[in-house]
């Protein structure tokens, strides 16, 4: 039994070693914690989904009427789910403004969250 935890232990080491060495083919953008962009992909119905829901739900918070008009950029972030980081264009009182919002989705719990609404700064 002795034997059988070692030869698992030294598997697990040299795996490691390994994985150190030739960073076992995953890209240091998809790890977890990183964010990256979804390059192509921001303009996708989930994507636009999540923007009116983070809309929404800020508007529902601080009595607001803002009107969802486009995605401008959007990035994730894989945490226990995943954090979605969406800057996008929005009317408010008939002006265009950009907003930065933050939401959570863990799609397993059936779980969204507004972390983050502000307006942007750029």
């Amino acid at each position: 039994m002795e034997s059988k935890a070692f030869g698992y232990v030294t598997f697990l080491i040299i795996t490691l070693l390994l994985c150190g060495t030739i960073r076992c083919s995953v890209e240091k953008k998809m790890m977890l914690g990183g964010v990256h962009d979804l390059r192509g992909n921001q303009n996708n119905g989930e994507i636009e989904s999540l923007a009116r829901f983070a809309i929404q739900e800020h508007n529902n918070k601080e009595n607001k009427v803002l009107e969802f008009k486009k995605i401008l950029k959007a990035r994730e972030q894989v945490v226990a789910g995943t954090m979605y980081h969406l800057t996008l264009e929005a009317n408010e009182g008939g002006k265009t403004k950009n907003f930065e919002a933050k939401v959570w989705v863990k799609p397993w719990m059936n779980f969204k969250q507004l972390q983050e609404f502000k307006e942007s700064s750029s």
